[in-house]
């Protein structure tokens, strides 16, 4: 089926992207501007594209993303440090960011004829984001069968939804993706910061999968302690 990836420019997307490449089905990414303070991500994304040799949209939502204030990624509110499965993470939450991304993207997809929308949700993720577990796939699909019915068909292909982070980087590695050309840390300052919740996670789930992590942290070793390794 050719798909359009929905790429963020993380570790997960990226891994995504190679993934469905490799499975020889990529029709291009889409990347999203909803206003985050770690947009850098979304250069992550194009080199990704180019990379792969498909073409890459930007699509700027940054004026939704400023209506649904009170997220740690989008207004001057300061990111925590720890890890995902701790209640503090619930300021990072951006309601309803992934419903609105995925309509814009079914529409695009029915638009180019393309068969198929990726995302990279993950196990990892359902504790604190409601839109990423499968309960909400299960009825996004639904929705949009319903939406586009007589007009296109497209599948939500989301083959990480029950995996670990651990299980998408050794996913990612099987596809070689490059990890050092991702970009996960919310702070989004010159190198990851390695306390926020997505570097700690990050940094496991290499550990995790024994794979080398790739990647500088201005803190080297927090996620010990946030994630209980010796």
């Amino acid at each position: 089926m050719d798909t359009i990836v929905i790429c963020s420019g993380g570790l997960d997307s990226v891994s995504l992207a190679h993934k469905v490449a490799g499975e020889g089905t990529l029709r291009g990414l889409l990347s999203f501007d909803y206003g985050q303070r770690h947009v850098k991500e979304v250069a992550y994304a194009a080199a990704c594209a180019k990379r792969l040799g498909v073409p890459h949209k930007v699509v700027d939502i940054s004026g939704v993303g400023a209506a649904l204030g009170g997220s740690a990624l989008t207004d001057d509110v300061d990111v925590p440090d720890g890890h995902y499965a701790e209640e503090t993470m619930k300021i990072t939450i951006v309601p309803n960011r992934n419903a609105i991304m995925l309509a814009i993207a079914f529409g695009m997809a029915a638009a180019e004829k393309a068969e198929a929308v990726a995302a990279a949700v993950h196990g990892g993720d359902h504790f604190i984001y409601p839109d990423c577990r499968p309960g909400f796939v299960e009825a996004f699909q639904a929705m949009q069968d319903q939406a586009l019915e007589g007009v296109a068909e497209v599948q939500l292909y989301t083959p990480f939804l029950t995996g670990s982070k651990a299980d998408i980087v050794a996913e990612g590695a099987r596809w070689n993706t490059p990890f050092a050309e991702t970009w996960s840390c919310y702070k989004g300052g010159d190198v990851h910061c390695g306390r926020c919740g997505t570097c700690v996670e990050r940094r496991e789930a290499f550990h995790l999968a024994g794979v080398p992590d790739p990647t500088a942290y201005a803190d080297e070793t927090f996620w010990k302690a946030a994630t209980g390794v010796a």
